[in-house]
């Protein structure tokens, strides 16, 4: 199957991408705003190339179950909205000790509680800080497009077998929902090679391997969290990623990911026309943080203001990139409510420019 060009909504562009990207086994359990996932996968994955779909009869169950795969070396993945990601933060965690790789989808709606079915963001910290139990991280790609909930799938594979660690594709209800013409990569047939450290039983060439997250000395248990550590340290030090945006003369800058920073771009455009030099910073990686890029930015530019679908989760992130060097405000809405550009460049000129002219 060769690239082509579709329109499609983003939950199954997303789905398509990973039966394209070669994936094993999808394990999920539906809830919206991501039920298209579960779906599109039910309907297409298993007749075009074998792939297993299965429907469980729970998040818990769903994430269990893409341990035990993912201990295989095969690739699996999974996906859910904000209430069922955090049911899956247990097991998630295994995954992480046992490093193993393996494809997380967080399709966020607002919150807390059951909240909305409609879009959020405030499921960055749970994203970003590790969001279960001891001290690990998820490799964490934001998309603002359709196109980019495509090219993620096959990226955070390649990821996540590079590192052997969970990667986790953090986009939202509205993403999800929304109609994109999206260019589908071509399809990369599923592997049959086993990988050396797979729990698949013993062979001629090797006794079995057994992939377990206990260890009931603390002396071993510390040097396992140290050797995680020492791999997040690559992890931080390789693979950043932002998009700059108009950021070259810019005296003000909008800090955002996801579905927020297209919409920053539009306030940019609004205030350029007013002839206010606006840029965008826009974080791909949300972990690791681009905190290094940044905080080259705040040396050049009078203020920043950090825009977000929450209370100002991301907000830390950016007060310890800049550390200090200037002034930086806050504009979120909640529950489920999108900010306008022209709500972003209003609050930008009351909060920011206003203070600093």
């Amino acid at each position: 199957m060769k690239k082509e060009f579709r329109l499609m909504k983003g939950n199954e562009a997303l789905a398509e991408a990973a039966i394209r990207a070669g994936c094993d086994a999808y394990f999920g359990y539906p809830i919206t705003p991501q039920s298209e996932v579960l779906e599109y996968l039910s309907g297409e994955a298993a007749k075009r190339t074998g792939m297993v779909v299965l429907q469980a009869e729970s998040e818990i169950a769903s994430i269990n179950m893409v341990y035990g795969a993912a201990g295989t070396g095969k690739r699996v993945m999974t996906s859910s909205s904000s209430p069922g990601m955090s049911l899956m933060q247990e097991g998630i965690s295994y995954i992480a000790c046992g490093e193993l790789p393996c494809l997380l989808v967080n399709v966020q709606r607002g919150g807390p509680g059951l909240g909305t079915i409609q879009p959020g963001q405030a499921d960055y910290l749970q994203a970003v800080k590790g969001g279960g139990h001891g001290d690990y991280k998820v490799i964490t790609l934001a998309p603002s497009t359709v196109q980019e909930m495509v090219d993620f799938v096959g990226e955070g594979f390649e990821l996540a077998y590079k590192y052997r660690n969970p990667v986790l594709i953090l986009t939202d209800g509205a993403l999800g929902q929304m109609m994109e013409k999206v260019l589908l990569p071509e399809l990369r047939p599923r592997k049959t090679e086993f990988e050396p450290w797979g729990s698949t039983g013993k062979t001629p060439d090797r006794e079995r391997n057994v992939i377990y997250t206990l260890s009931l000395q603390p002396d071993v248990m510390e040097q396992w969290n140290q050797r995680l550590q020492a791999k997040y340290r690559i992890i931080e030090e390789n693979e950043t990623r932002c998009e700059l945006i108009d950021c070259e003369d810019a005296d003000y800058i909008l800090v955002a990911y996801g579905l927020v920073a297209r919409i920053c771009q539009k306030a940019a455009h609004i205030a350029r026309d007013k002839g206010i030099k606006v840029g965008v910073f826009r974080p791909i990686t949300v972990y690791p943080y681009p905190y290094a890029e940044l905080n080259k930015i705040a040396d050049k530019v009078k203020g920043f203001m950090t825009v977000e679908m929450n209370a100002g989760q991301m907000l830390e992130d950016v007060r310890l990139a800049v550390n200090g060097k200037k002034p930086i405000e806050f504009y979120g809405r909640q529950g489920g409510m999108i900010p306008s550009p022209e709500d972003i460049f209003h609050k930008l000129e009351e909060k920011i420019i206003g203070e600093l002219v």
